[in-house]
C-alpha cells in the first residue's frame, strides 16, 4: 500500500494514470498527451508498474500500457474504512468535534476576568459497588489513578490526602506517551474542603495555566448513597475565579469529567464481576 500511495502522489503520475482510465495508451502518445518529455513519462509509467497500477505489454516497436483498476478499487476500499473508523458514532473523532464546538463558544464568551464565575455542571453515575468501596476509589491515590483523567489522557502524578486541608496535586499526559517525552498535557492542585467517609467529599481544583497561573477555581461537590444494587453518586463542579485564559479548560469539563466517570463506573464494573466469579469458583 506504501508504494501505491508513493507512486499516486505524484501530479505527473497522476495525470498518466487518468488518461489510462480511458484507455490502453503507448509510451509516445501518453507523452505527447501529458505535454511530457518520452523519457521522463517511460520513467513515471515504470514507477506504476513497480506498484502494481498499471500493466505493460510489448506490439512490435510499441510498449501499451493499461491501467489495473483493482489496485485502486483495493486503496478506495482501504481509504473507506478509515474514515469508517474516523466517523464512527460517539468515537474519539466526534468527541473531538464536540469539544470544538464547545471551544469556540466558550473563547467567544471569555471577555474579561470572572466571565464563568458561578456556573455550574452537575454528574450523576449509579455505580455497581457499596458506597465504602466507591468511596476508596474517590480518595485513595492507587485507585483514583486508574480512572481520573479524560479518555486519551493518564495520570503522571498523583497527590491525594483525604483530609480536610489535605494537599491534591494532579499532573496528566498523552495516555500514549508512554516514556514521557511529550509535554505535559495539564496540572492542576487543590486542598480538600470537606471529608464524611462513604457519604460526602468535597474540595477545591486550579488548572494552572502554561505560566503558573491558576485558570480558574473548581469546588468539586460529591455525595454518595447507598442503593439496591451498589451507589448512586452525584458530583456538583462551581467555577469561581475565572480568568479569560480559562476557556479552553472549562470548555471540556463537561466531556473531561464524564468520560472520568464513565472510566470509574467501569473499574467498579470490572472489580465486581471479577469478585463474582472468584466468589463462584470458590462455591464449587
Amino acid at each position: 500500500m506504501d508504494a501505491l500511495l508513493a507512486a499516486l502522489a505524484d501530479p505527473a503520475r497522476w495525470r498518466l494514470v487518468n488518461l489510462l482510465a480511458e484507455r490502453p495508451r503507448a509510451v509516445g502518445v501518453l507523452a505527447q498527451l501529458a505535454e511530457a518529455r518520452q523519457p521522463q513519462t517511460t520513467k513515471h509509467l515504470q514507477t506504476l508498474e513497480r506498484a502494481g497500477v498499471v500493466t505493460s505489454q510489448r506490439t512490435g516497436q510499441r510498449r501499451i500500457y493499461a491501467l489495473r483498476p483493482g489496485s485502486l478499487r483495493d486503496l478506495a476500499a482501504a481509504l473507506s474504512r478509515i474514515a469508517d473508523t474516523a466517523e464512527q458514532v460517539s468515537g474519539p473523532h466526534a468527541t473531538y468535534d464536540r469539544y470544538e464546538r464547545g471551544l469556540r463558544a466558550e473563547r467567544l464568551a471569555a471577555k474579561e476576568s470572572g466571565w464563568a464565575n458561578d456556573r455550574s455542571f452537575t454528574f450523576h453515575r449509579s455505580l455497581t459497588g457499596r458506597p465504602e468501596l466507591v468511596w476508596r476509589h474517590l480518595t485513595e491515590a492507587v485507585l483514583l489513578a486508574h480512572w481520573w483523567t479524560p479518555q486519551d489522557l493518564r495520570v503522571s502524578e498523583l497527590v491525594f490526602e483525604a483530609r480536610p486541608g489535605g494537599r491534591i496535586v494532579q499532573e496528566y499526559r498523552d495516555a500514549e506517551d508512554a516514556d514521557g517525552s511529550d509535554l505535559v498535557a495539564g496540572r492542576a492542585e487543590g486542598v480538600v474542603d470537606d471529608v464524611r467517609p462513604g457519604e460526602r467529599l468535597a474540595y477545591r481544583l486550579s488548572p494552572l495555566l502554561p505560566d503558573g497561573r491558576l485558570a480558574f477555581t473548581a469546588h468539586v461537590d460529591m455525595s454518595l448513597g447507598p442503593t439496591d444494587t451498589g451507589s448512586d453518586l452525584d458530583v456538583r463542579w462551581r467555577i469561581t475565579d475565572s480568568t479569560i485564559d480559562s476557556a479552553d479548560f472549562i470548555a471540556g469539563i463537561e466531556i473531561g469529567v464524564g468520560q472520568s466517570l464513565d472510566k470509574l463506573a467501569a473499574t467498579l464494573a470490572a472489580d465486581s464481576h471479577d469478585t463474582d466469579s472468584t466468589d463462584i469458583r470458590s462455591m464449587k
